[in-house]
């Protein structure tokens, strides 16, 4: 109804002044009847202000349906995009309609700019000559009628010009290609056309017609007027719109008559004064913390203090709204908490709850009231004390049982191969002898040395099984007790988030409370949609959780 320039004239004052469009109520034509509860619509909405957008007919029928529930009053301000009859309407019916405004596009005549009257009339007059049963009269003709001339008018002069360029006269300049494709059947010269469209300039009967290649719209001509109702029996124009950017009062206009009969200008916005709002609260310390006390008659009330209580009774001192706080249950989680709001069960509810793209699909959130951030709980780390013992853990007992029977293994197996040619053997008793081959077995391993060298070359290929053997214990037992006295000198599980993510605790050790913005980080980013994490229903079970054992960090 408005054209761009028209839309782009609302669009522009909405921004200027901070309006954001809240909520779309859809009206089907097919049934002639609102999509959804109006009245529910429009009282639960934080605006005031309801702009209408549809042809004639159907606004008239839009604004019974709200006279029939009853939100065509001081409560709203209505704009439609049209003017309509207010005679279908019945006397008290139209003591309500006082206020309504309208923003119709006119003609420049309307707002005292010039236009073509030569053009005009003689348009009236090729009117009255060929259709004389259709001309409703020169104050009667639809402003949308002189739009449509102007805009035929422009092509007649553009194909005129066309055709004075077009130096072939073999083809005419009103040529098409042919095609018995539909879609490939054009008109030739149709850049052409286009571009003398777009610099052509003249004054039109709807007034200053005028293009350029950058747009489709006019860039100069574009005329708005605002039309209040006053009285109950017509509109009356009050402000109106000449390509300056700004809107003016409307010759003649004094006032504008708003909602109500009112000379007051109305809030955008709904009122809270003296109206009960049901407001939730979490009881969750420190932002609410709810006791018991019981007075000398036995009766016991609730109190609700803490930072959230606190908020609402500041919010109450200015606004002057009643608040009716109620504590939400105990088992709902923050999801079914905001649930509730959007399903009417609470008016608003203040708490510490996230605001989350999910949540604001369904709900409005307020600016944030404190800053929030993610954070990891996990087990703390007793003290480790290392004594003497610590260093024989790098290996097992059954470890060092299989190396000391290895060395004594090896001692007594080298006695006996080296008896019949090691004269240092030789000379000395067999128990000597034989520990004295131990001895040259475990400084082998440990890098001692002994007091002889083997002679035979099964002797000398054992020692060098040996030394093999203590390359590998000596680099095994270094990087386990290395890894041991760092592990024990740790203090944490985990250091921060990306631990999580690359599995350092494994998933169901990792609780976390459901309903909750951090259950849906998790499966968002860590997880990707399987809920394998421990799950909590409260502080009290998580803290149960960790002290039972069951979990690691939360």
């Amino acid at each position: 109804a408005y054209g761009s320039n028209g839309a782009k004239v609302i669009t522009n004052a909405f921004v200027n002044n901070n309006l954001t469009v809240k909520s779309t109520i859809i009206f089907d034509i097919a049934t002639e009847d609102i999509q959804g509860d109006l009245e529910t619509i429009l009282i639960n909405s934080p605006t005031r202000i309801t702009v209408v957008w549809a042809e004639a007919l159907y606004t008239s029928l839009i604004l019974q349906k709200a006279l029939d529930v009853n939100v065509l009053d001081s409560q709203f301000t209505w704009i439609l995009s049209t003017s309509i009859s207010l005679t279908s309407f019945n006397q008290t019916d139209r003591e309500k309609l006082i206020g309504i405004l309208t923003v119709e596009p006119v003609t420049a005549s309307i707002v005292n700019a010039p236009i073509n009257t030569t053009l005009l009339h003689a348009a009236y007059e090729l009117w009255q000559k060929y259709e004389p049963e259709t001309f409703p009269g020169s104050t009667n003709v639809d402003y949308y009628a002189l739009f449509a001339f102007d805009a035929a008018w422009l092509l007649i002069q553009s194909l005129q010009q066309l055709c004075s360029i077009i130096e072939n006269n073999s083809s005419s300049c009103l040529s098409f290609n042919e095609s018995s494709f539909c879609f490939d059947h054009h008109f030739i010269n149709s850049d052409l056309l286009l571009n003398i469209m777009s610099t052509t300039k003249f004054l039109g009967v709807s007034g200053l017609i005028e293009f350029n290649n950058n747009s489709t719209d006019r860039i100069n001509g574009s005329y708005y007027y605002v039309q209040n109702v006053q009285s109950g029996i017509d509109f009356t124009p009050v402000l109106e719109y000449v390509d300056t950017g700004e809107w003016q009062t409307y010759t003649g206009a004094n006032v504008i008559v708003w909602p109500g009969n009112s000379l007051i200008i109305p809030t955008d916005r709904a009122l809270l004064q003296g109206v009960t709002l049901r407001v939730g609260v979490i009881q969750e310390t420190p932002f609410t913390i709810v006791t018991n006390s019981t007075d000398a008659s036995g009766n016991t009330t609730v109190k609700f203090t803490g930072y959230m209580p606190a908020l609402i009774e500041l919010l109450r001192q200015n606004m002057g709204f009643i608040p009716d706080i109620q504590l939400t249950p105990s088992n709902l989680t923050y999801d079914q908490v905001i649930e509730a709001v959007a399903n009417g069960i609470y008016d608003i509810v203040v708490s510490d709850a996230t605001i989350t793209d999910e949540r604001l699909e369904i709900v409005d959130f307020s600016t944030s009231i404190f800053d929030n951030s993610l954070r990891v709980m996990i087990r703390v780390t007793p003290s480790t004390n290392i004594n003497l013992l610590s260093y024989l853990k790098p290996f097992s007992y059954n470890l060092w049982l299989i190396v000391l029977a290895a060395t004594i293994y090896a001692g007594i197996l080298l006695y006996f191969l080296e008896r019949s040619e090691n004269e240092t053997l030789q000379q000395k008793t067999i128990i000597s002898a034989i520990a004295m081959s131990i001895w040259f077995s475990f400084g082998n391993i440990v890098g001692y040395g002994a007091d002889f060298t083997a002679k035979t070359p099964s002797g000398r290929l054992l020692t060098i099984g040996l030394y093999i053997l203590s390359l590998v214990l000596v680099a095994s037992y270094t990087a386990n007790l290395a890894s041991d006295l760092t592990i024990s000198k740790s203090t944490d599980i985990i250091s921060g988030i990306d631990d999580i993510k690359n599995g350092k605790i494994s998933s169901n050790r990792i609780g976390i409370i459901v309903g909750t913005a951090f259950e849906d980080y998790y499966l968002r980013d860590i997880s990707g949609g399987i809920a394998n994490y421990y799950p909590l229903e409260s502080i009290d079970q998580l803290y149960s959780a960790f002290f039972e054992g069951k979990i690691e960090d939360v």
